[in-house]
């Protein structure tokens, strides 16, 4: 199972009714933050969910609106007793922007780690989280981030007796360890099945649409996507700025094949937003407006 949580969905400033746009993953014991603008302690607060755990965050640029909450985000974790080292990720440059926020937050009980991207797609697998960053189109170096979970295949007793497989390892190998015993390595495969469909959850504000975003969220369980503007008159607008209007999300929502997808980081301008959504709905019919706080368990798929 993974939770999601999308934390809030303003764009530029944060607002009395809208914080500013964020997402936290939580899956096996382990979050996953993806940016930390001005205010998203609150909106974690507000969410009832702890800071302790966030084992991972990714940032997409290094506009304020999507960093400036780290160095109080640090301090709390601290003042949380987290000791386990944190993994930032995020664009080259990362290492430099995390070392001047922490001006003011010099001092931590945990080690910070930070991968910086250099490349138009990279991936990793960090805690049980298959993360792979996509570079966008938007003013500034920027990317979007798909957070897979992986599903292992079914235990097959006839694989594992095929291959000769002690019984008494079975069960580790079933976990995913990988055993050497008496010269023999035994690995995983030797006893699964073949992968299980996993889940998956694609992130992306601040872009013009791409075709490496459709491609990167294709088939995602959760398509979360920038919809800065609303008003069709302000197409012009959004590609000055590199910004997204509703309808090219639902656009690329419905070419990326997505199960369901939230609209987010919204102009402080545009009200009344759920006005617009049938629109919205001719072009990607399972599309909703995303809320702060707004939630799903995603599970996997009974067989």
């Amino acid at each position: 199972m993974l939770d999601v949580c999308l934390l809030g969905t303003a764009g530029m400033m944060p607002l009395p009714y809208r914080w500013l746009t964020s997402l936290m993953l939580r899956y096996n014991g382990s979050s996953l933050l993806i940016d930390c603008g001005e205010g998203t302690q609150i909106a974690i607060k507000e969410a009832g969910l702890s800071f302790k755990p966030i084992d991972i965050l990714c940032v997409t640029h290094f506009h304020a609106d999507h960093i400036s909450g780290l160095p109080g985000l640090l301090l709390t974790m601290g003042n949380a007793e987290r000791t386990e080292p944190l993994t930032i990720i995020g664009p080259k440059g990362l290492t430099r922007v995390v070392t001047a926020l922490r001006t003011i937050a010099p001092e931590l009980p945990f080690e910070i780690n930070c991968i910086e991207l250099t490349q138009p797609e990279e991936s990793f697998s960090i805690q049980g989280y298959d993360i792979h960053a996509f570079r966008v189109k938007h003013n500034v170096i920027c990317y979007g981030y798909s957070v897979g979970i992986h599903r292992a295949g079914r235990f097959s007793v006839e694989r594992a007796r095929e291959q000769n497989v002690p019984m008494k390892l079975w069960s580790r190998l079933q976990k995913g360890e990988t055993i050497e015993q008496d010269g023999v390595i035994y690995e995983p495969q030797m006893v699964l099945g073949p992968a299980r469909k996993g889940l998956k959850v694609t992130y992306c504000t601040d872009s013009r649409p791409l075709d490496t975003i459709v491609n990167a969220a294709k088939e995602s369980d959760l398509f979360i996507c920038e919809g800065m503007y609303a008003e069709k008159e302000k197409l012009n607008k959004a590609k000055q700025y590199k910004h997204m209007t509703f309808y090219e999300a639902a656009d690329m929502a419905k070419r990326a094949e997505v199960k369901e997808l939230w609209l987010t980081h919204f102009s402080p301008s545009l009200v009344r937003a759920e006005d617009y959504m049938p629109q919205v709905r001719d072009i990607f019919a399972n599309a909703y407006l995303g809320k702060d706080g707004k939630s799903v368990e995603l599970t996997f798929e009974e067989e």
